[in-house]
């Protein structure tokens, strides 16, 4: 007679072993931390979800205001509502996703010392909430985008927006990636998460949100282009606003790079996953 087994022996993980089954049978739990990200975040707020659109309305205007304004930078003839808010849409769902991934340990330990489920759950539930978040925020983009397409603003659609959803796809693998590297050190060294969190906030001025690559010239513009989220923005821009440039090899340059991290944060996430409670 087959007997019902309570404890299963199995080998010790490999440090490139992904436990994609396991990831699918707890698509329950994924779907949980997905809810509770979009629906408890903002529960007891009056205005709701209303601050997906508030939020990057203000920081529009501030930009508009600052950047647009007293110091006069460039957004290549696109008008500026447009401009900020396709680099605000965009690095929103970056830096929450990053954010989120490195954050992995830290705000789980609780959980992860009482149950087992697979921790890549956490982040990947991460990366799917705040997908539903920036979809909200394209809804605001694409109002504002018809608004100057009735009016006959200066801009235009092209082929390359069919690469949107590429170009979202890399955003949240770079900030996964990434991520996954932050939370596996910041788990023993706690003090580097004030670095990073000021460290985000210095890249997002080494990236071309505010300003259009173009605006660099030639003195500094190399330096950008070693940025891998750079050609990411500026190829959304080049295809929904008619602006900025189209580098295949810039977005095949960002493509080996976000492999190349993948690769490495598996590594070291299996790594410290292993004896993880014995540290935090």
């Amino acid at each position: 007679m087959a007997k019902d087994w309570t404890l299963v022996i199995k080998p010790e993980k490999g440090l490139l072993d992904i436990d994609l089954k396991g990831i699918w049978r707890y698509r329950d739990l994924w779907y949980m931390y997905v809810r509770r990200d979009i629906v408890t975040v903002y529960k007891q707020t009056i205005l709701g979800p209303l601050w997906f659109f508030i939020q990057p309305i203000f920081t529009t205007v501030m930009y508009m205001f600052v950047f647009g304004g007293l110091a006069g930078i460039s957004t290549d003839g696109v008008p500026q509502p447009l401009f900020y808010l396709s680099g605000i849409m965009l690095w929103n769902y970056f830096s929450e996703c990053f954010n989120g991934a490195s954050n992995t340990f830290s705000a789980n330990a609780g959980i992860f010392g009482k149950v087992y489920f697979p921790r890549l759950v956490v982040p990947l539930a991460s990366l799917t909430s705040n997908l539903v978040k920036m979809l909200i925020q394209l809804l605001l983009f694409a109002a504002v985008y018809v608004y100057y397409v009735v009016i006959g603003g200066p801009v235009s659609i092209n082929a390359a927006a069919l690469l949107f959803p590429v170009l979202v796809l890399m955003l949240a693998l770079h900030a996964l990636s990434w991520g996954l590297v932050v939370s596996s050190l910041t788990s023993k060294y706690r003090d580097l998460r004030y670095l990073v969190g000021f460290g985000l906030q210095l890249f997002m001025y080494a990236t071309p949100i505010i300003y259009p690559l173009s605006a660099a010239g030639d003195k500094f513009r190399w330096a950008l282009e070693l940025n891998p989220l750079t050609p990411i923005f500026e190829a959304f821009k080049y295809g929904f606003l008619g602006a900025g440039s189209l580098s295949w090899n810039g977005l095949i340059y960002s493509a080996v790079f976000m492999a190349v991290m993948l690769f490495f944060s598996v590594i070291i996430f299996n790594r410290v996953e292993r004896n993880f409670m014995d540290t935090v």
